[in-house]
């Protein structure tokens, strides 16, 4: 066995898939004196890796998900390992069925195979089901598993193999040293562990349900949690004892049971995610010592699995109550969940100590390539923003923050999530001055990196009536869900008087010193060398040119810029701003998310409530567009300084407006009663986010872009480019000279009706095709699917927004979207920046 070295390059703490895969996909890109260690024997360490059911089903309604289990499936597939079996997901309920007919539109959006299929269907292929149970199935064809223990010691050999990998497994990690850098920062220096210290630069946490442990020892957050999922092993069986091999029969998922049946030869594995959410604390989990099978395989409790046993003799009582079969397994196996459901990658904030944590089976060689293309290049060829460990905020890190969400979500696994849920535990983090009136006005609150957001106002549900069918009424429930068509008349109202919104989530960087423009202008698209008091739209790219976010920069002074960005992403954007200081120090990075509240102001009636207010100039003349100053604005409170920006996201005249927290609920109170007479009301972030920027065709992160779009396919280039250099310059002069593989599009639907004569609504994700249902195809060989739908009060028409083939963007091109198994006309209405509403941007005026 090798003894620890005492100096790597980098160094892997964990020897299960991930970091199996890390250290392969590190070798293969180059890195040198690479080290991996363990505290458990190989090539089953004791981790989850080696207890996991190991099948994967592809289609996920998340691409990023997905897009990392398709890779792992072709790695899996190149080493030997992956069977692949067919998998159902079946459905007792007419509710389920609908589900599956979304899980359709994901497939298809995403080119994996997979079909609608009946219980006779479901028979033929696994005789021994009982096909009266449930009422239809979900086929993908491409489902398998594998063997994930023989993976990790393929990918561990072939980066032996290359000479620059030592592995060291049964040595703990007992400590992890760091060192203070500058602007408060720290960097890894050392890890320490049973067998001695290794001093290193780099190094990446991969140990799964122990990863928030190893990372208090650094004195960083990595906030999931080990969770229980029961699996218990029946046989053997008659009907399964002739089969060759590990898997014959397709794998089911009985999904409105939350369980599934899974073949491992002779027996009939039968897992749950009904029960209740079992957690535990990485700390408590036994030792290798005390473990009776595996520290990650917790000794069994019948009574939590007992409902789900008798489900499941429901669906096959034949093979599971067979003769001679009996219960051989049974184990409460640990799983890492998070607070929303996704992996936790990426460089901490602790410089050079990476994680890979949070990561099943399905997607671990995948995450493995992706992490190791990150840490050598900058930027992986799947975009992970989802997964960043940099997008938790402060509150998100508690450990009691991921026992509350995991809590709720645990029953949620195989549950029908609608894509705008929001969650009922740990709420209240985060509310704005106004709450208490925004309360009062029956604000329904949906939340936003903890903030408590109003969506929409019960006291505007009288604008419904008054705006009648204009208000694009959703008969459909699913349509309707978390959503209202208070939403549209509110937008109504701001299209004809202004609306008063909400925007304290926004997040707020001061950054200030003499080197504070190199700051922006090495990290923006957008010239920001520009005048004291403009407001600059920027890009921010990866060096491969794709997006890694949009936000806005004011130039408060000639050292002094101030980046507006959303609260999802706010976090993240503040580590790449924060990572560009120099080291110098004279130039500092403040949050200013905590002590600065955001009001925005907006319809063709808001200059003349705002200069109500002041007596600023703030004629167009005065204070043009895209430029911010300081005002004075009187409330009933004194007078406030008010930090006002001209720019609008919901394509009207308006401001944002910056003040001091504590002065947030005066500011407020005086825009609604200074508007009152104007008919100006309170407004949601369903209008802000949705109806008026879908209107005028903005683009948003995280949807029209991430880190797989260009500048330039999104329709977002400008004439010129900065002579400064700027990080993805390079890839994106590149991208301004290829001719693009596809192209953003505004479509509006023609016609609602479905076969059953409801009308619905689209709500994103669904698959753009040709009006006979053909599938399209653009250059990166994606097929196009709807980033963003929502309704266009003002123009009468639900509108989506799509990447298109260059050979399907154009004009009036007639097309279809596929929603919920039905084919919908669409009509290409937009093929640049050119919005549907207002051309000439008028409004803005």
């Amino acid at each position: 066995m090798a003894e620890v070295p005492t100096t790597a390059d980098v160094v892997v703490i964990g020897a299960g898939i991930v970091g199996n895969s890390l250290v392969h996909h590190l070798t293969r890109l180059g890195w040198k004196n690479v080290v991996q260690i363990d505290k458990g024997a190989l090539p089953n360490p004791g981790g989850s890796t080696g207890h996991a059911s190991n099948f994967i089903f592809t289609v996920d309604h998340s691409r990023e998900i997905t897009d990392i289990t398709l890779d792992s499936v072709a790695q899996y597939k190149e080493m030997g390992v992956f069977t692949e079996s067919g998998g159902f997901e079946i459905a007792r309920t007419e509710e389920r069925m609908e589900e599956l007919r979304r899980r359709m539109s994901s497939a298809k959006a995403w080119g994996i195979e997979s079909e609608l299929v009946s219980p006779a269907f479901v028979k033929e292929k696994v005789p021994f089901i009982e096909e009266d149970q449930f009422i239809g199935a979900f086929w993908t064809p491409g489902v398998g598993v594998v063997d994930s223990l023989r993976a990790g010691t393929i990918m561990r050999e072939r980066a032996l193999a290359t000479g620059e990998l030592t592995v060291v497994p049964t040595v703990e990690v007992i400590g992890m040293d760091t060192e203070d850098g500058p602007h408060g920062t720290r960097r890894i220096t050392r890890v320490r562990t049973t067998g001695g210290d290794i001093e290193a630069k780099t190094v990446v946490i991969a140990a799964g349900v122990w990863s928030p442990k190893l990372g208090d020892m650094a004195g960083i957050s990595i906030p999931l949690t080990p969770a229980v999922h029961q699996m218990i092993s029946v046989g053997p069986c008659p009907q399964l004892a002739e089969t060759e091999g590990e898997i014959s029969f397709p794998i089911v998922r009985d999904m409105d049971t939350f369980c599934y049946e899974r073949q491992h030869g002779a027996d009939m594995e039968v897992g749950s995610y009904a029960h209740r959410a079992i957690l535990h604390e990485p700390e408590d989990i036994p030792s290798i010592e005390q473990a009776k099978l595996s520290p990650t395989e917790m000794p069994f409790t019948a009574d939590d699995f007992d409902p789900q046993l008798e489900q499941a003799y429901e669906l096959m009582p034949e093979l599971l109550g067979a003769e001679g079969a009996e219960q051989r397994y049974a184990i409460n196996g640990l799983l890492s969940l998070t607070c929303d459901g996704n992996p936790i990658l990426g460089e901490s904030e602790v410089a050079g100590l990476w994680t890979a944590a949070a990561v099943w089976i399905k997607e671990g060689p995948g995450v493995g390539r992706a992490v190791a293309e990150w840490m050598t290049h900058g930027y992986s060829e799947i975009d992970l923003h989802h997964s960043n460990i940099a997008r938790f905020h402060t509150h998100q890190k508690r450990r009691e923050h991921t026992r509350l969400r995991t809590t709720e979500s645990f029953i949620k696994t195989y549950g029908i999530v609608h894509p705008n849920e929001q969650y009922e535990s740990d709420r209240d983090q985060r509310k704005a001055p106004m709450y208490d009136s925004q309360a009062k006005l029956g604000a329904v609150f949906f939340e936003a990196a903890g903030w408590e957001r109003p969506f929409w106002y019960e006291s505007n549900a009288d604008l419904v009536e008054q705006y009648g069918d204009a208000v694009m009424p959703r008969e459909h429930e699913w349509d309707s869900r978390w959503w209202s068509p208070i939403i549209n008349a509110e937008h109504l109202r701001m299209r004809e008087a202004a609306a008063v919104i909400d925007l304290s989530a926004f997040c707020i960087f001061d950054i200030e010193g003499p080197e504070a423009l190199d700051v922006v202008q090495k990290t923006c698209v957008a010239q920001c060398d520009v005048a004291v008091g403009k407001v600059i739209y920027t890009p921010v790219l990866d060096a491969k040119g794709g997006f890694l976010s949009d936000l806005t920069v004011m130039r408060l002074g000639d050292d002094h810029f101030r980046v507006v960005t959303g609260g999802a992403h706010g976090m993240a954007d503040r580590a790449w701003f924060s990572g560009h200081l120099p080291e110098s120090g004279t130039t500092t990075l403040t949050d200013s998310t905590d002590t600065v509240d955001t009001i925005g102001i907006w319809g063709p009636k808001a200059r003349e409530v705002l200069a109500s207010l002041t007596s600023d100039d703030v004629s167009d003349e005065g204070f043009g567009f895209l430029t911010c100053r300081e005002i004075t604005v009187s409330t009933a409170a004194g007078d406030l300084t008010v930090l006002a920006s001209r720019i609008s996201y919901v394509g009207d005249l308006g401001w944002e407006l910056y003040v001091p927290m504590a002065q947030g609920a005066d500011l407020w109170e005086a825009l609604l009663e200074a508007g009152a007479p104007h008919g100006v009301i309170p407004a949601g972030i369903g209008v802000y986010g949705t109806t008026g920027r879908i209107e005028k065709g903005y683009r948003a992160f995280g949807a029209e872009l991430d880190a797989e779009r260009s500048i330039v396919e999104a329709g977002m280039q400008r004439p010129k480019v900065k002579a400064a250099d700027f990080v993805g310059k390079e890839a994106y002069l590149a991208q301004r000279e290829a001719a693009p593989q596809s192209v953003l599009c505004t479509l509006t639907v023609e016609d609602h009706t479905s076969a059953s004569g409801v009308k619905r609504y689209m709500l994103g994700g669904e698959p753009i095709m040709t009006r006979d249902g053909g599938v399209l195809t653009d250059g990166h060989g994606h097929h196009p699917y709807v980033t963003s739908a929502g309704s266009a009060p003002s123009l009468g028409k639900h509108v989506l927004l799509a990447y298109l083939p260059i050979d399907q963007a154009t004009l009036g091109n007639e097309l279809a979207v596929s929603y919920m198994e039905e084919l919908y006309p669409v009509v290409v209405g937009s093929v640049d920046a050119t919005p549907l509403l207002d051309p000439e941007n008028a409004r803005l005026r």
